[in-house]
């Protein structure tokens, strides 16, 4: 059991990172509800220096999807064609080559305490319904450090599927073309490691005590990315643990703050880029677009 514990908290890791797509699935298998909703509209900006000439383009992802989910609009097909290259959070989404030795390095240690000892006492039957939804045993965690724990039991109930996410359709598209990656997997695992124990517990409590509300309303994450509902975004990057002041701080805006500062030389070049993260990344005062705004450039919503 540990073995498929591994392969699935490491595959998870490498494609749903972000923190929009963290929180507690936000997706829904119902590929109908999906096609039948109104017409997508994700957040997608156009980026401009101070005298008006497009320099990129940025796009909000979601890291998992249903069948039959459309989020395409003419637009985004237009600059998908037109852009020179594609930057993501993380190039390789497959697992494959050193993905699961990476995931082994950082997420395992020996002579870890119980899994249910790193909680509250008030969330262990939480914790423990959790566990038999998803048809595992706590000592399947006997060596996952509580970061890789709680990415493994954020995964139990999240619905969609991480080969329908626009990142990596994205990926797809520019395959004749280069694709630079912001972190890369190392990166974006050696975000959680380096958390210290008592934040990767608050991260592992927050999972558990949100998952029952995730439960209750799957979709709601979803249908607020395809509809491009900045605000209901926004709020899921101050819920569950991003309310914790250090998690949002390492996991959000600390993040936004160094794409911020490897993006604007890579917006000065005469190539431009489509950048696509998590839609959780470029909304409110502390987002991609907020902070590129304040380096000079003009970030304009497109429909």
């Amino acid at each position: 059991m540990r073995g498929w514990l591994r392969a699935r908290a490491m595959r998870f890791a490498a494609l749903s990172m972000a923190p929009l797509a963290l929180a507690l699935g936000g997706c829904s298998d119902t590929g109908g509800e999906a096609a039948a909703g109104p017409p997508p509209d994700p957040l997608f900006y156009e980026i401009a220096n101070a005298d008006g000439t497009v320099e990129g383009w940025m796009l909000g992802t979601i890291h998992a999807l249903p069948d039959g989910a459309r989020w395409r609009t003419a637009e985004i097909g237009r600059v998908i064609d037109t852009a020179d290259f594609l930057v993501v959070e993380i190039g390789e989404l497959n697992g494959r080559g050193e993905g699961p030795s990476i995931y082994a390095n950082l997420a395992q240690s020996p002579g870890l305490p119980p899994l249910d000892t790193r909680l509250p006492p008030e969330l262990r039957p939480q914790l423990a319904a959790l566990l038999e939804r998803g048809g595992l045993e706590p000592d399947d965690f006997s060596t996952e450090e509580s970061w890789a724990a709680a990415i493994a039991l954020a995964r139990i109930d999240a619905t969609g599927d991480p080969a329908n996410g626009a990142d990596r359709a994205l990926i797809a598209d520019f395959a004749d073309r280069p694709v630079r990656e912001l972190e890369g997997l190392r990166g974006q695992l050696l975000i959680f490691d380096r958390l210290p124990e008592s934040a990767q517990r608050s991260m592992l409590a927050a999972v558990v005590r949100e998952s029952e509300r995730g439960r209750r309303d799957p979709a709601r994450l979803q249908r607020a990315w395809l509809a491009g509902d900045a605000a209901t975004i926004e709020a899921s990057t101050r819920e569950g643990f991003l309310a914790d002041p250090i998690l949002r701080e390492a996991l959000l805006v600390g993040r936004n703050r160094r794409w911020t500062a490897a993006l604007v030389p890579v917006l000065q070049q005469p190539a431009r880029p489509l950048i696509a993260v998590g839609a959780a990344h470029l909304v409110g005062p502390d987002g991609l677009a907020a902070m590129l705004a304040a380096e000079g450039f003009t970030v304009r919503r497109l429909p």
